[in-house]
């Protein structure tokens, strides 16, 4: 079952529609939102609120339902 969220560029505070199937990564969101706004993946992070979302793990162990607003910001570590 796909879920449908909404992912926030923090930085130009435009949002892209997302339809996403529970296997998909979050490296593979931050790489499909990077690539639409002109942007390296590299250098970003996604977030949930105050918490990180870890490139390797997947929208179901997220548990990222549909509506869900997520933010794309620039990695606070450096990428």
């Amino acid at each position: 079952m796909t879920v449908k969220i909404t992912v926030v560029n923090m930085i130009t505070k435009s949002s892209l529609r997302m339809e996403l199937e529970p296997h998909e990564k979050m490296a593979e969101i931050i790489e499909i939102a990077t690539s639409y706004w002109g942007e390296g993946a590299e250098a970003f992070v996604l977030k949930k609120g105050t918490k990180l979302l870890p490139g390797s793990r997947t929208v179901e162990e997220m548990n990222l339902c549909d509506g869900d607003v997520v933010e794309i910001i620039p990695d606070p570590e450096g990428g």
